[in-house]
């Protein structure tokens, strides 16, 4: 189910649509995001897409030269194209352990200290191939990793400048992917589907 705002909002009306997601009782199991003024809500995942993730979270662990804390459900609060925060629910998120960011009680947090973001595409990979992508460089997030099933690839954006980001590296599923620092290690993409 998607809900979308068609006509431009007014500083009120971007306030009751913010109050409204905020109050979303949303079934078990499913995620609510506000994304760029859009309502989206999105069902469970299925398997194979836990197993990309499972995939992605057991290497990092394994392989990095740094230790990381990973968390599926972390909700995150980024700055919003035109002034309305976005509400993002990534697939998954790494930070460094020393610095400690789920350290709180805050169902939404600021992505400080996030070293990389990880979204697996779904049903509907649009959100997750644009608008979440500028609101991750909008947020400074160092790293983004998309796994793009439709085009049976990884995409490994860099070096947000703000806007977007600036790198872009490309890797079809089977070769690898170079992940820099802190990570350091080339991500194995043989077992993604």
């Amino acid at each position: 189910m998607t809900v979308m705002v068609h006509e431009p909002l007014s500083h009120g009306d971007d306030d009751v649509v913010l109050e409204g997601f905020l109050a979303l009782d949303t079934p078990e199991g499913f995620r609510a995001e506000l994304i760029d003024g859009e309502i989206v809500v999105s069902p469970p995942p299925g398997s194979r897409h836990e197993r990309n993730m499972a995939r992605i979270n057991r290497q990092v662990t394994l392989c990095s030269s740094t230790a990381f804390d990973f968390s599926g459900n972390m909700g995150l609060v980024l700055p919003g194209d035109g002034g309305l925060p976005s509400y993002v629910i990534p697939d998954g998120t790494f930070a460094p352990l020393d610095l400690d960011v789920y350290d709180n009680e805050d169902s939404w947090s600021e992505p400080d200290g996030i070293a990389m973001v990880v979204e697996v595409t779904s049903s509907k990979p649009g959100p997750d191939r644009e608008a979440k992508r500028y609101g991750y460089a909008r947020a400074e997030i160092p790293l983004y990793l998309l796994v793009d099933r439709d085009e049976k690839q990884a995409v490994l954006f860099s070096q947000p400048d703000g806007k977007d980001y600036t790198s872009i590296d490309r890797a079809p599923f089977g070769k690898g992917l170079a992940l820099p620092e802190p990570f350091g290690f080339e991500l194995d993409t043989s077992e993604f589907v």
